[in-house]
């Protein structure tokens, strides 16, 4: 059997050969820089218009200067940066034929508690020299940032890390996540349902249904990743864990009366 017919993940092959995982994880993936310009602008545009779909984004871009782009490209860099428009669609909750879709159980639900729901959510992250994924876990009662991992890729994995990092702090009543591919996969609500987690989901392309981490991306986007313009996954991570311990202990929210999320998260454990 020749190797090109073995089909190894890049941890087991990172194994085989002796490399550290991390050295391949934490470098940003490459794009041209014409297109990581564009997409730093559609990112940007989207935390204020998340309505806007490729159409309409191609044409904002195309009244920006020095920029034309056709919406075949916009519609390529969005799929790959996991952006979709946000308005109401018919048969948003169709199941994926290989992944079960689970109900979204949040609905006019009072969150009491910490540890009452939990969510995770996966954004890109524009960086000097490309780009990388982000994956968080946040308790929506205190906004508490419970983990997070980066990653170059969009493979399961980092989202199961940041998961297990998570549920050594606590277990919640309920799990909220997207319909993203790593998120109703086997391996991912396998660790889930050990635990005795219920399952909830948002409606497809419904991005409202997770709100609190949408605003969480808001927020470090806007005071920290559109300032630094990180050079490396290294950078990044040291950044993150500035911003995020920041988010933590230090920043007041309004709507937990300018408490800090620790304040409430470890308050009410």
């Amino acid at each position: 059997m020749e190797y090109n017919d073995i089909n190894l993940s890049i941890r087991r092959q990172c194994e085989l050969l002796g490399v550290n995982r991390s050295s391949l994880y934490y470098c940003p993936s490459p794009e041209t820089e014409e297109n990581l310009a564009i997409m730093k602008m559609i990112d940007k545009q989207y935390m204020n218009t998340p309505y806007f779909g490729s159409r309409k984004m191609s044409a904002w871009i195309n009244r920006q200067d020095g920029y034309f782009v056709n919406r075949k490209r916009v519609q390529r860099l969005m799929k790959l940066m996991r952006l979709e428009a946000i308005y109401p669609k018919p048969n948003l909750s169709r199941p994926n034929s290989e992944h079960k879709i689970y109900p979204y159980l949040l609905k006019d639900m009072e969150i009491k508690y910490s540890n009452h729901v939990w969510s995770t959510d996966i954004t890109y992250i524009p960086m000097k020299d490309g780009f990388m994924y982000l994956v968080a876990i946040i308790d929506w009662h205190s906004r508490y940032v419970l983990s997070w991992e980066i990653s170059n890729t969009l493979e399961t994995d980092f989202c199961i890390v940041a998961l297990k990092k998570a549920l050594k702090k606590s277990t919640p009543k309920i799990f909220n996540s997207d319909q993203g591919s790593q998120f109703t996969s086997g391996p991912y609500t396998s660790v889930l349902k050990d635990a005795g987690i219920k399952i909830s989901m948002d409606g497809k392309g419904r991005c409202f249904d997770n709100i609190f981490i949408e605003r969480l991306w808001r927020s470090l986007k806007y005071e920290d990743i559109y300032i630094k313009d990180y050079c490396n996954g290294y950078e990044l991570i040291d950044g993150l864990r500035r911003y995020f311990k920041l988010y933590n202990y230090e920043r007041p929210h309004q709507s937990l009366n300018y408490k800090m999320p620790a304040e409430v998260y470890y308050a009410r454990s």
